[in-house]
């Protein structure tokens, strides 16, 4: 009996469990016992699958928690875990039985205190600026007067109306509102969207694209405002083909935004500002300018002219410029005649001395010698040949002497066309042209009278006009002087 009473192995009453049914007593255990917790820790290893579930651990200085945010809670979470970040993060504690682990299912994380927040914050900044999304160089400038305005921010918040009240102020502008949430955790995806769209506008379209976008928002708290400090909204930013300034909190108020934009506004109103210029002020300005111009070309005229009033003191009268030509010309006209003559004179003397050569009957006489001496040379021969030979040569010699007797005609022919045009050309050039035009020439003892002086020393004046000539005067009487108004200008001829 002992024997059936008695336990001889201890623990063979112990219930048996499968490893299945174990490992879901556990997970109910803990998912019974603890519900939704919150955790604070710094966040250690970061790896996100591809499948877009996020695997992360929550740690202190003695033990790690395993979290995991599923691809479906990724999206809501308002600050995605970075590793080195103390966080706190609120979910429900499971059990994975497959490998014998408890893990955290996180969906929501939150940074713990605004130390942490300075600290992210100063890490992304570095990364960026590494980056080169700082940099100067490539800063877009902001178009001096945009024709459409594109502003990111809440439609529902004042900012929206100092903004538009302030364009309108000065300088009134088409705007664009892009409404976004300017905090919480749809802010960043937001904000980046409405950057990207605004710059996938087609120049010119139904929807016109901005010139010039405007992020603002008004002041809050770091955490308010942590949704232009995000990684997504910078890289957007510096993305941005159209130029952006960055109006998010008040003046002292700074985001990861502000390094990134083109331009930063202190407040949403400074903006509009810097957006647009003063209307009237530029009104007042091109009134100004058109004014200076107006006086500065009046004055350009006044100085021309009065140079050209200088300049034309300075310059000879016309009258005076024409002396020169003309006594040139007077001096000319008085050797034309003999010059003609004696061009004349000396192409007859060369015509005669090259005719003089080229007579036909000298040719003519040449040929009649050739001709009598052929003859003899061919009477002394009896060969036919030779005959034949001579009187081919005959026949060729007289019709050479046709030509050259043809030639010559023509030379002389063409001499003589050439001699009469230079002999209607010295007619045309003589000073007898110049008499049938009203002048006279006159003459003295057989010389031309070119002055008043020289007229007076002769009693008799022979005057020459185009038809003939006049004798002037009586001898024995002196002449008589006439005054200089009567003597005419135009020398020996009038």
């Amino acid at each position: 009996m002992s024997d059936l009473l008695d336990d001889p192995v201890p623990g063979q009453n112990t219930p048996e469990y499968t490893v299945s049914e174990i490992s879901g007593e556990v997970k109910r255990t803990l998912e019974g016992s603890f519900g939704r917790i919150r955790v604070r820790g710094e966040v250690g290893r970061v790896f996100k699958a591809r499948s877009g579930h996020l695997y992360y651990d929550v740690k202190d200085d003695r033990n790690v928690l395993a979290c995991t945010t599923w691809k479906g809670q990724v999206s809501s979470l308002s600050v995605v875990p970075e590793e080195g970040l103390e966080v706190v993060v609120t979910g429900r504690l499971t059990a994975f039985g497959a490998q014998s682990k408890y893990n955290l299912n996180v969906d929501e994380v939150t940074v713990a205190g605004q130390g942490a927040l300075m600290a992210l914050l100063e890490k992304r900044k570095k990364q960026l600026e590494a980056e080169g999304l700082f940099a100067q160089e490539r800063k877009k400038p902001l178009p001096y007067l945009p024709q459409v305005i594109g502003v990111v921010t809440s439609p529902s918040g004042a900012v929206i109306r100092d903004i538009l009240h302030r364009l309108r102020d000065r300088f009134p502008r088409k705007v664009l509102i892009w409404p976004v949430a300017v905090q919480g955790s749809n802010c960043a995806p937001e904000v980046a969207k409405a950057i990207t769209g605004f710059n996938q506008f087609t120049p010119g379209g139904a929807l016109p694209r901005p010139d010039l976008i405007i992020v603002a928002r008004g002041g809050g708290s770091i955490e308010d405002l942590w949704g232009f400090n995000e990684e997504t909204v910078a890289r957007a930013t510096a993305a941005s083909d159209i130029p952006l300034i960055s109006a998010v909190g008040h003046e002292t108020d700074t985001t990861l935004i502000d390094f990134v934009s083109d331009r930063r506004a202190p407040t949403p109103t400074a903006a509009a500002e810097l957006a647009v210029p003063v209307r009237m002020e530029l009104l007042a300005w091109t009134g100004e300018q058109g004014a200076r111009l107006s006086r500065a070309a009046s004055d350009a005229v006044q100085r021309r002219a009065q140079r050209l009033r200088d300049l034309s003191r300075a310059l000879p009268r016309a009258e005076t410029l024409l002396d020169t030509p003309r006594q040139r010309l007077d001096q000319i006209s008085e050797r034309l005649p003999n010059a003609l003559i004696r061009g004349v004179q000396n192409r007859r003397v060369k015509l005669l001395d090259t005719s003089a050569h080229l007579r036909p009957s000298t040719l003519r006489g040449l040929v009649e010698t050739r001709r009598d001496r052929w003859r003899n040379l061919s009477s002394r021969l009896s060969l036919r040949p030779i005959q034949r030979e001579l009187e081919t040569r005959g026949e060729k010699l007289s019709r050479l002497n046709e030509r050259l007797n043809t030639a010559q005609m023509t030379r002389l022919d063409r001499v003589r066309q050439q001699l009469e045009a230079t002999d209607r050309l010295r007619e045309t050039l003589s000073y007898k042209a110049t008499l049938e035009r009203g002048y006279a020439v006159i003459h003295a003892d057989g010389e031309v009278i070119t002055s008043k002086s020289q007229a007076a020393e002769h009693s008799v004046l022979e005057i020459e006009f185009s038809d003939g000539r006049l004798n002037t005067g009586a001898t024995g009487k002196a002449p008589v002087k006439k005054s200089k108004q009567d003597t005419p200008d135009q020398g020996s001829l009038f």
